[in-house]
Parts: structure tokens; C-alpha cells; sequence
């Protein structure tokens, strides 16, 4: 993205999203955590399962920017093609390291799939989309994934002969198919949240990003009150289907895309009326993680896998020794201290992206 075209709003964005879900990845203890840093169990939806929808629309919203002067041609699907390989490199590299001898985890403990997988994915298909189709052709393709999403998950039968249910089981689409496809390379013995079926899906949420990136870019009058009108509309839309396809992040169900959707829009255009409108400046430290988001993300999950597998002693590793050491107390509460831990590891990266900003070190993956 050209430096006159960048939005400071959706860079701002950006690097809120990266630091809340480093934030939220990084407990002190796992046992301990408030609510609203937890994932919902299944149906539902907590603060937590906002942040990675929130980073594929602005995904959605970049792809916009960078590619609405380019050209459908090979050099243009060789860049975004080596892009989502690097960025499902990097996802897989994840999974796959152990700090210690022989450096990859046994074949069987691998999980095939991640955040930085389904980035990859849905950028590549969505960018592609966006590069062959007008936005009335994409607002049709967005219907189709969240109608027929919502059609097969529901009312499809199971080659078993099971009729399709929305509860965590086995007669679950989304489960069903991860199950058969991934097998034991899956988060969780039954399902994997960001399994194929909702990857499908979520390039409707990055589809959701470039519409609105193409209302961000218009020379249009009260944009900050028409992006909050769009979320609102959002909002009610996923609410309403909800009721018949409830929102859910594992399955990232169609309401689910409305839903986070709207809540993105509607922070969106806040953020877009403070600092791009009146000018006001807000949470520049923010701004500059969001420039390097995935530079910093991946160092947070690498190094926070290395800490948990480095031993220390004999029943401890570098994670467990500084929480117990450093932050657990008897005067606080667990989830307390559990929380100082993971704010002092989110200050560490926004004081890395604030060292790389002032460094002038831009790392694009």
C-alpha cells in the first residue's frame, strides 16, 4: 500500500486486533482466565471471538487498497499466491517446531491447520475474487457462501443418514468433514475451530472487508456515520439469522460473519472519525504494530510455544517458572495474576512494534 493511500483508522485497527489477541493468547494460567478472554464454548460470543474475524475484514479491507490499481494478470496472482504460501509457511512452521532436537514434532502431533493457515487461504481466494469481480458480482458470492453455508450445515444429511445438527457432535458438517479430511491433526479430537468448512466461510468475512474498504475509499459526505449505518445493519442481519444458524466461531457460521462484521464496521467508523476525521491522535503505538501485524504475531506464537517447551527443572519450562516467580502472589487472584502476565506480555510487543516503527523496519510477509 502506497504511504498517501494508508488509512490510518484500519492500521490502527490492526494493531488493536494483534495486541488484544496476543493479549488473549498469553494467560499466565490457562485455568484462570475472565470470561470475557475466553472463547464461548460453542454457541455464543465473548469480547475474545471478535479478534479473528475482526483481523480477516481488515484483511478484506487491505486487499482493497492493494489491489484496486492492479491487473488481473499472472504477475499479479504470482505476488498474491506467494504471499499465502508464505503465510501458510509460516503457519504450518508453527505447528510443526519444537525448540529442542530434532527441531519438528512427530508426524502425529501436527495440527495441519491455524490462524496464520487460514489467513493465507482466505486471502489468496479473496483477493483473486476481488480482482475479477465487481462489487455487485461480490455481494452475490457473499450471499451464496452465507445461504449456502447455512443450507448444508442444516439441512443436508451425513453419507450416514444422520440428519446435520449445529451442536458440537459428530453428526456435525463442519465436524464431520475435518474429522475425515485431518483426522488426528486437529486442535481437538472432534473439531478443529478453524477447520476447513469455516475456512470457506470466513472469506466472507474478508469479503465483508473489501466492500467496506471500497465505502472507506469514497470521496463521500458523513462516511464515518454511512460505516456506522452499514455495521448496524450488519448487526441486526446476523442477529436475525441467528436464530435459525446461531452464531458460532468454531463453525464460524453465516450469523456469526454478519454479526463480527457489524461490530468491526461499527468500531471501524469510530476509530475512522477520531484519528482520519478530527485528526485527534489516538493510540499511535497501536498504529504502529498494525504495520508490522503478522512480523509480531508470529513472534508471539513462536516464542510463547518456546517457553512452554524449554524445560526448567524437572517438571517446569520457562512459561511456568516466570508466572509462579514473577506474577502469581498470594495476595492476588489467580485470574488476577494470570491476567498481569498476559498484559506484560502484550506491552512487550507493542513496545517491539513501537522499536521496529521508529527503526523503520517494515517486514511484509
Amino acid at each position: 500500500m502506497v504511504a498517501k493511500q494508508r488509512i490510518q483508522s484500519v492500521d490502527l485497527l490492526r494493531g488493536i486486533t494483534i495486541v488484544a489477541m496476543i493479549l488473549v493468547n498469553n494467560p499466565g494460567d490457562w485455568s484462570h482466565i475472565y470470561a470475557p478472554l475466553s472463547h464461548a464454548e460453542w454457541h455464543g460470543l465473548t469480547p475474545t471471538d471478535l479478534i479473528f474475524p475482526f483481523f480477516l475484514f481488515i484483511v478484506g479491507i487491505s486487499i482493497y487498497y492493494a489491489y484496486k490499481n492492479k491487473q488481473p494478470n499472472t504477475t499479479t496472482y504470482k505476488k498474491i499466491a506467494v504471499r499465502s504460501l508464505k503465510l501458510i509457511g509460516l503457519g504450518i512452521f508453527l505447528k510443526a517446531f519444537i525448540p529442542t532436537v530434532p527441531f519438528i514434532q512427530d508426524w502425529e502431533g501436527i495440527r495441519f491447520m491455524g490462524v496464520l493457515q487460514r489467513i493465507g487461504i482466505v486471502f489468496f481466494i479473496s483477493a483473486i475474487m476481488y480482482l475479477n469481480f465487481n462489487w455487485k458480482a461480490l455481494l452475490v458470492i457473499l450471499a451464496v457462501i452465507l445461504l449456502g453455508y447455512w443450507l448444508w450445515l442444516g439441512f443436508v444429511p451425513l453419507p450416514n443418514g444422520m440428519m446435520p445438527t449445529f451442536d458440537r457432535a459428530p453428526n456435525n458438517w463442519a465436524n464431520y468433514i475435518d474429522l475425515q479430511v485431518l483426522g488426528i491433526h486437529m486442535w481437538q479430537p472432534d473439531y478443529d475451530p478453524e477447520g476447513l468448512l469455516g475456512t470457506v466461510s470466513s472469506i466472507a468475512t474478508c469479503l465483508l472487508g473489501v466492500l467496506v474498504g471500497q465505502v472507506l475509499d469514497k470521496p463521500i459526505d458523513r462516511k464515518a456515520f454511512i460505516l456506522f449505518f452499514i455495521g448496524l445493519i450488519l448487526l441486526a442481519c446476523g442477529y436475525l439469522f441467528s436464530i435459525y444458524f446461531p452464531v458460532n466461531k468454531a463453525l464460524w457460521s453465516s450469523s456469526f460473519v454478519l454479526v463480527t462484521a457489524g461490530y468491526g464496521t461499527i468500531i471501524l467508523s469510530l476509530i475512522y472519525y477520531i484519528v482520519d476525521v478530527k485528526h485527534w491522535h489516538f493510540g499511535g503505538v497501536f498504529k504502529m504494530v498494525g504495520m508490522n501485524a503478522i512480523t509480531i504475531y508470529f513472534l508471539s506464537e513462536f516464542i510463547a510455544k518456546s517457553f512452554y517447551l524449554i524445560p526448567i527443572g524437572e517438571d517446569s519450562n520457562i512459561h511456568n517458572w516466570l508466572y509462579s516467580s514473577v506474577f502469581a502472589h498470594e495476595t492476588l487472584s489467580n485470574k488476577f495474576s494470570s491476567l498481569c502476565y498476559a498484559m506484560v506480555v502484550g506491552l512487550f510487543y507493542l513496545g517491539l512494534g513501537f522499536y521496529l516503527y521508529r527503526r523503520k523496519v517494515f517486514i511484509k510477509v
